[in-house]
């Protein structure tokens, strides 16, 4: 009997085990957490970069732009739009998200996914916000102007 208990314990554990990993996100590895301070390194020496609509290179850059050219500088292959991004990154949970992820935003009026930024650590991202600013910081803090927006995070690595 002593046995069964043990056995069943064991069983559950493992069942648990496989519905928690099932529910989870991509982990953090060393490998992720390293790319993810490459792209966070690349987005910061872009700061001030001008917007640029279509733009994806440092003389001028839109929000997806942004992303891809940092991506690539990194070594990681993105495709262009916002929208194609939003269909093939890896879903993160936001309470997961690390450096370096990237952050979907949909804003009033606009269509289903409408920009993104990178995520750098501590409630801030860096991103091509519009026309006339230029590359910068943003807070993501509860009660801001981003976060009620957040529609999707996820990474590429």
């Amino acid at each position: 009997m002593r046995y069964q208990n043990h056995s069943l314990s064991i069983t559950t554990a493992l069942l648990l085990l496989s519905i928690l990993t099932g529910c989870s996100t991509t982990p953090v590895n060393s490998q992720n957490h390293g790319k993810g301070l490459q792209v966070v390194s690349q987005a910061k020496l872009l700061l001030n970069a001008p917007y640029r609509y279509g733009g994806n290179k440092p003389d001028g850059f839109d929000c997806s732009g942004f992303v891809q050219y940092t991506h690539k500088k990194a070594g990681i292959k993105v495709p262009r739009s916002t929208l194609e991004q939003i269909k093939q990154i890896r879903s993160i949970r936001l309470s997961h998200i690390q450096p370096g992820d990237l952050i979907f935003f949909k804003l009033s009026g606009r269509r289903k996914v409408s920009h993104v930024g990178i995520y750098i650590g501590e409630n801030r991202m860096i991103h091509a916000p519009s026309s006339g600013k230029r590359v910068t910081y943003a807070s993501l803090d509860p009660g801001g102007y981003w976060r009620p927006r957040i529609i999707a995070t996820g990474r590429f690595y």
